[in-house]
């Protein structure tokens, strides 16, 4: 709705939103914070039966442009899109229920100045739930070697958390019918002649209050199906691709299991390690920092109207 600025920005912000109105506001809000300003957002709604889409097309900056986009597509084919209509170098992912902490950008962008053989870059989170409450960080695996040590387990570089170089995203687009594991598909994919780095700090805010088991499901079919894939097309990768097929069978019975007996916060607590006091305490600015911008947005509004 929004046209885009002349200046070509340094990175594009891709967030095909689906159903968020209660979120999309603070989740943009955390990109105005940023402390890099040149910068584009792609907001591109992915078929909302709620309000995101006129929450999302509200804010008044030429530097967010937002799409309707009709029909629900999915994830990996709006991030397609986003990235097809990318001006920026590069390219980063961001979710319309997520919180970017301000030096997010920053960060990132002085790493893949300084390293110009790593494609993609990602960082770790800390997970919230809807209230605020920090449950934890997810700490990945820094250098390119430890982060794809067993790629047939996992490739533990958070997705909304990743900017890469955007010609590479164009070259290694997502697999539109790989929804739900369209993140470790593509790092499967690629990491033999792609590098990728995690940076050691925070950088995200990752809402996630509880685990859906059918969402679980359908992720770990996928992965199974990309790993027969590998094998028949790799015969020397058969029973790597057996083993790994295994410990996701095995993962989703436990998963069964827990979320059948109710214990779906107690898995979700165990699945993050713990969050140090210190980091609660940059959390909670951050979290903060986001709440008074889209408090500052309401009132804005309530007076324009009136």
């Amino acid at each position: 709705m929004q046209t885009p600025s002349q200046e070509p920005p340094i990175v594009s912000f891709g967030m095909p939103v689906f159903n968020c109105a209660t979120t999309v506001a603070q989740a943009i809000c955390s990109i105005l914070n940023q402390t890099v300003k040149n910068w584009e957002l792609l907001v591109i709604d992915d078929g909302s039966t709620d309000d995101t889409l006129e929450i999302a097309a509200s804010f008044d900056d030429p530097r967010i442009i937002v799409t309707r986009g009709g029909e629900n597509k999915r994830l990996p084919m709006r991030l397609n899109e986003c990235i097809s209509g990318a001006r920026g170098r590069y390219f980063a992912r961001m979710d319309g229920d997520d919180i970017a902490y301000p030096t997010r950008l920053q960060s990132q962008l002085e790493f893949l100045g300084n390293h110009p053989e790593v494609d993609l870059v990602g960082g770790w989170v800390v997970v919230f739930r809807s209230d605020g409450t920090a449950l934890g960080v997810r700490r990945g695996a820094v250098a390119h070697e430890r982060i794809c040590s067993n790629p047939w387990s996992g490739v533990p570089m958070a997705h909304p958390t990743w900017m890469g170089r955007t010609d590479w995203f164009r070259r290694n687009p997502y697999n539109v019918d790989m929804t739900g594991m369209e993140d470790w598909e593509l790092l499967f994919r690629t990491y033999r002649h792609s590098r990728f780095a995690n940076l050691p700090e925070i950088v995200l805010g990752y809402r996630e209050d509880s685990l859906s088991l059918r969402k679980i499901l359908v992720a770990r079919r996928y992965k199974c199906m990309a790993m027969l894939r590998s094998a028949r097309e790799d015969q020397a990768t058969r029973w790597q691709a057996a083993s790994g097929i295994g410990g996701q069978i095995a993962r989703s019975l436990v998963e069964i299991a827990a979320i059948g007996l109710n214990l779906n916060y107690f898995v979700l607590r165990h699945r993050i390690p713990p969050v140090s006091s210190e980091e609660i305490a940059v959390w909670d600015d951050v979290l903060d920092t986001t709440r008074c911008k889209v408090m500052e947005r309401v009132v804005l509004h309530k007076a324009v109207a009136v």
